[in-house]
């Protein structure tokens, strides 16, 4: 019996199997990646003394800084009031800040700092703890930074707006806040979030809402209690994608929480967002003290001057710090206080920004 129709079986099988494995194979070996690493040194002591201020910087070996944060230490009595976040914001080489021409200052950054600045007290128990999101992605391979700044606030009780646009055509991953001088003891950035660029969000004015996907933009907010300051300036920061990625194979989703307070005086709270399986990996957060309602009216200042961050970190469900080296966080904790006045009508805001590579833009 000829046995050639069974050999003419077997070789068509193969040959149907081995055109399978060559479109397989290089499906997957270009599947979109995302994963992040959180890389903190640990704390920074000070400041140590009234209006003066402390920087720390986070860097990444590997990856680029798609966002990060800080973390501050205040001690548990009335001192307490005294530090406060000054700035968490990209920079070039952990030493230098981008704060010359408005625009795109910078690219593919790796190293994150972060500042804390003390008021009219200070203690030995303030410190500041930066946190640098690094990310590695097969889609997202090289980074820009955009800034944008504006003077003040320099009246007292008052605040300034300013945001950063990503360009046409590419994607936000992250951000962030700034304010200086540090001699000015009550000024200190008191938000710092994703939003849009378009007249549904008031240019910037109103944050992104829990829910919203793909914004293009960051706002910080600057405030001031009593101080005065001629020369003080509000930065904002939004770090986004190199030009050229094809969009429909990235998309952003925001996580928000608001939380009522704090109210009394010498008080904190945290309020905490989280990114779902669903929603993708979390590549930065925000975190603001404010009036309440920013997702869905123009930013708001709290009533008093004392309100102000401590902190804007990843973190675990409970709000609890990432550590050095965790891997894919899906949680980032804002930490408000309310200085040494009561703070009444205060709330506690904070965002966390996922990112999705493998399903892309729902069309």
């Amino acid at each position: 019996m000829s046995t050639h129709p069974r050999r003419s079986s077997a070789t068509a099988r193969a040959l149907v199997l081995a055109g399978l494995l060559t479109v397989a194979v290089p499906g997957a070996a270009y599947a979109k990646t995302a994963d992040v690493t959180v890389v903190t040194p640990g704390a920074t002591a000070g400041p140590a003394t009234p209006f003066t201020g402390v920087s720390s910087h986070a860097d990444c070996t590997g990856g680029l800084v798609s966002g990060g944060g800080a973390d501050q230490a205040i001690g548990d009595d009335e001192m307490s009031n005294g530090n406060h976040v000054m700035g968490m914001v990209p920079s070039a080489d952990g030493a230098t800040e981008y704060t010359d021409t408005p625009g795109i200052v910078g690219g593919d950054a790796t190293h994150w700092m972060a500042f804390g600045g003390s008021g009219s007290r200070s203690s030995d128990a303030f410190s500041t703890t930066p946190y640098a999101i690094c990310l590695r992605s097969n889609l997202i391979r090289h980074t820009q930074v955009v800034m944008n700044k504006v003077s003040g606030p320099t009246s007292g009780l008052s605040s300034k707006l300013v945001t950063a646009t990503c360009p046409a055509g590419t994607v936000l991953i992250g951000g962030g806040a700034r304010t200086t001088p540090a001699d000015v003891g009550s000024l200190k950035p008191i938000a710092s979030f994703p939003t849009f660029a378009d007249a549904a969000h008031h240019f910037g004015s109103i944050a992104a809402g829990d829910g919203e996907r793909d914004p293009d933009s960051w706002t910080a907010v600057g405030g001031i209690g009593g101080g005065r300051g001629a020369d003080n300036m509000t930065y904002a920061y939004a770090i986004c994608g190199a030009a050229g990625i094809d969009l429909d194979h990235v998309a952003t989703t925001v996580r928000f929480t608001e939380a009522s307070g704090p109210n009394t005086a010498s008080t904190g709270r945290t309020a905490t967002a989280g990114c779902s399986r669903e929603d993708g990996q979390l590549v930065s957060g925000g975190a603001a003290i404010s009036g309440g309602d920013v997702t869905t009216t123009d930013f708001s200042k709290a009533t008093s001057g004392g309100p102000h961050l401590n902190g804007s970190f990843p973190s675990d469900a409970a709000g609890a710090p990432a550590g050095d080296g965790d891997a894919d966080p899906s949680y980032w904790t804002a930490a408000t206080h309310s200085g040494g006045s009561p703070s009444p009508g205060s709330y506690s805001d904070v965002w966390a920004l996922c990112l999705d590579v493998r399903h892309g833009r729902k069309r």
